[in-house]
């Protein structure tokens, strides 16, 4: 089922109206960057950039298991990724609320795999074993964030600022 778009009057253009969600799930397919905030044990926000693809109606990332990340997400599963435009007068900028859980399944992670590398390139050719991405020498966790709220800004006239909620 798709989530209905709200629209937040206090913070819209007058003439503003709220994307409908196939629009705001495209940009998350199309976006190159992402920033990702995780929790760190003693409470302090931790962010960094990472590639991510959507698939499936979710986020996926990857990450080292000894990254700062990777363990914060051990702990504590909320997980904000954003992006969007380092401009305020143009663009749309798209914030992702939801919990990381990580992708086991070697099919599954087959598939993201490919999708990876559909987006970004060989550069990003992942081997898959014993539910990890394998690359070179290294290996790395695979986490899905399925949207709790997506929260959409639009930047010069109209503004906007729109929620879209997931049961």
């Amino acid at each position: 089922m798709e989530p209905l778009a709200e629209l937040d009057a206090r913070y819209s253009s007058e003439d503003a109206t709220a994307p409908p969600w196939p629009e705001a799930e495209a940009m998350l397919s199309a976006a190159e960057l992402f920033w990702i905030s995780t929790v760190r044990p003693d409470g302090r926000p931790h962010v960094t950039p990472l590639p991510a693809v959507w698939s499936q109606g979710a986020l996926h990332f990857c990450t080292g298991p000894e990254e700062r990340k990777a363990r914060n997400l051990e702990r504590n599963a909320n997980v904000v990724l954003t992006t969007g435009t380092n401009t305020w007068n143009k663009g749309y900028d798209l914030v992702v609320e939801g919990e990381a859980v990580r992708v086991t399944d070697d099919g599954r992670l087959r598939e993201l795999a490919a999708v990876w590398e559909e987006k970004y390139g060989s550069f990003w050719h992942f081997e898959v074993r014993e539910g990890y991405f394998h690359h070179g020498a290294g290996h790395a966790v695979v986490f899905s964030v399925a949207p709790r709220v997506v929260l959409g800004f639009g930047k010069g006239e109209p503004f906007s600022q729109t929620r879209w909620r997931f049961e």
